[in-house]
């Protein structure tokens, strides 16, 4: 899980994305520049998502 409190952490991300990392989870909200459809489409292409609820995030964690 990558957490955006830190200013680094879209350096991160950018840095998972390029070494073709998938299914990353953010969280707890987004960062305000991105848009539903930035959010789309890395949702698309490489599996982004934000957390929601702890049995929701657990259901899908056990279940991969």
């Amino acid at each position: 899980m990558l957490s955006w409190f830190e200013q680094k952490a879209i350096v991160i991300l950018l840095t998972l994305l390029s070494l073709g990392v998938k299914n990353i989870v953010t969280g707890p909200t987004a960062p305000g520049f991105f848009t539903p459809d930035l959010l789309a489409i890395l949702n698309e292409k490489f599996g982004l998502r934000s957390v929601t609820t702890v049995e929701e995030d657990m259901k899908q964690l056990l279940s991969a």
